[in-house]
């Protein structure tokens, strides 16, 4: 019987076809890429932005997220946005005039949520994972310097609840209502933590590692520095508690041990978090907001035993560098291959040419997670 060239012809290129989708499919489940952003800070606004003055952080912001929106777009090379992270200060302290917390998160939910058409590579709604920021919790549960309204756990609320859909809370306690989760993409596992991995948190990670592979990468996400201010701890003198002659914020559970002022050391916290990453070598990464520059740089702790790898982020509000420079304001695009290990991180300089919507890359860096 004689062989049709024509129909075997085809049955190759259909058979080609057939196996370059498989080819493609993997490489994209082998792919993960996310957002990353910190310090939005509603409630604030900029001196000057896109040449007018005194912009509100919802304008900026929004410009923001569009960019974002336009991003896979703009960059071929990434076929979708796996997840948006952002590591808190999502309402400004209610300080010297700004607005409500309850008033700043609607606004996030405005920009972050109802503007955000971010999308996989498989076309579903891409993850949007929020931690809380100091200026979020001092709104909560009160601060050493006078604010309008006294309290306003708004945004506290608003985080604990788009987290945590099925524990909807109406009012919050910071000890029972503890913003930390853990979510696993791909092969790699993703902590988000309540502020700082202080002493509580890291009980709660041992928890929460107990049945991960040491084998798999760990990245973890907070808002504070992990050379963290004394400031943050709870007030080791008289009551314990938030006054304006100490200055403590009392903002993690934990009680401070390097002394009885906020401008000293934070050696004795930061060897818990040290021994901690000894122990789980299998932690890669740690990223961060709240000093507001876009720096990838080594953590190597109090005494200097440590290796681990940073990333720290600029702010659309507060930008230590962008904002004296709009043209710095930037983002985080991450791209991990998790066949080969390889973690990528750029820069997105989002409003590089404030008259056009394209993109420029500033800063990159890579580092295997293996």
């Amino acid at each position: 019987m004689k062989c049709n060239k024509y129909n075997s012809f085809s049955g190759l290129i259909l058979l080609f076809l057939f196996i370059s989708e498989i080819a493609s499919a993997q490489v994209k489940d082998s792919v993960i890429n996310f957002i990353f952003t910190s310090d939005v800070h509603f409630g604030l606004t900029k001196d000057q932005f896109r040449g007018k003055a005194a912009v509100p952080a919802k304008e900026v912001d929004m410009a923001m997220m569009q960019v974002m929106n336009q991003l896979v777009a703009k960059e071929p090379k990434v076929a979708g946005i796996d997840a948006l992270i952002i590591t808190g200060d999502i309402a400004n302290r209610m300080e010297n005039g700004v607005q409500s917390a309850k008033a700043s998160w609607k606004q996030f939910e405005e920009v972050f949520i109802d503007s955000n058409h971010l999308r996989k590579a498989n076309g579903t709604k891409s993850a949007l994972w929020v931690m809380p920021g100091n200026h979020d919790m001092s709104n909560a549960i009160g601060f050493h310097r006078p604010m309008v309204p006294k309290k306003d756990p708004a945004s506290m609320i608003g985080i604990y609840n788009l987290m945590f859909p099925e524990k909807q809370v109406v009012s919050f306690d910071s000890s029972l209502n503890r913003i930390h989760y853990s979510r696993d993409m791909k092969g790699v596992h993703f902590i988000f933590l309540s502020l700082y991995p202080d002493s509580a948190e890291r009980v709660w990670m041992e928890y929460d590692l107990k049945n991960i592979n040491p084998a798999t990468p760990v990245l973890l996400f907070a808002h504070s520095i992990p050379d963290v201010e004394p400031r943050f701890f709870e007030n080791p003198n008289g009551l314990h508690d938030i006054n304006e002659q100490d200055k403590f914020e009392n903002l993690v559970p934990e009680r401070y041990k390097d002394g009885k002022d906020v401008k000293g050391e934070t050696v004795i916290e930061q060897n818990g978090f040290a021994d901690f990453l000894i122990k789980h070598k299998n932690i890669k990464a740690y990223f961060h907001g709240h000093e507001n520059w876009t720096e990838y740089y080594q953590y190597k702790g109090p005494k200097n035993n440590l290796n681990l790898t940073c990333i720290r982020t600029d702010s659309p509000m507060k930008g230590r560098i962008s904002l004296k420079d709009e043209n710095k304001l930037a983002f985080e695009l991450v791209t991990i291959n998790t066949n080969s290990g390889l973690l990528t991180v750029k820069e997105v300089l989002w409003n590089a040419n404030p008259n056009s919507d394209q993109i420029k890359w500033g800063l990159i860096n890579s580092f295997n997670l293996k």
